[in-house]
């Protein structure tokens, strides 16, 4: 029943700033864009690909507990070609990574990248 995943939805402290993270940095592109007056709040829709991104940028959220390994997401991942070509992208856009580094199951290199709020980012061959 199950076909694929069809967006993943995270909440972020500076809408001005992880909108223009996520849409002029990284190059999501914007499907909607809302205000909601009666919650005070903006949704964000943005595609990559075939899958979406929703950001809620919520006044006064609650800081993430811990760093990686509180409950709920751990991590958003992007597959890429070259993981060295996209830390060059990245570092040309002002976003430091991680040390590149082999997933140790998959034998493929990635590396990891943070987003406005410290939302760990995953780049994956």
């Amino acid at each position: 029943m199950l076909k694929r995943i069809h967006h993943v939805a995270i909440i972020v402290s500076d809408y001005p700033k992880s909108r223009a993270f996520y849409v002029d940095k990284l190059g999501f592109e914007v499907v909607r864009e809302n205000y909601r007056p009666a919650r005070r709040d903006y949704k964000l829709d943005l595609r990559l690909g075939d899958a979406e991104l929703e950001i809620f940028g919520i006044p006064q959220s609650p800081e993430r507990p811990s760093y990686p390994e509180a409950r709920g997401l751990r991590h958003l991942a992007f597959q890429v070609d070259d993981v060295d070509l996209a830390v060059e992208w990245l570092k040309a856009r002002g976003i430091e990574c991680e040390k590149v580094r082999l997933d140790e199951f998959t034998g493929k290199r990635m590396t990891f990248f943070k987003d406005p709020d410290g939302l760990p980012l995953e780049i994956h061959e």
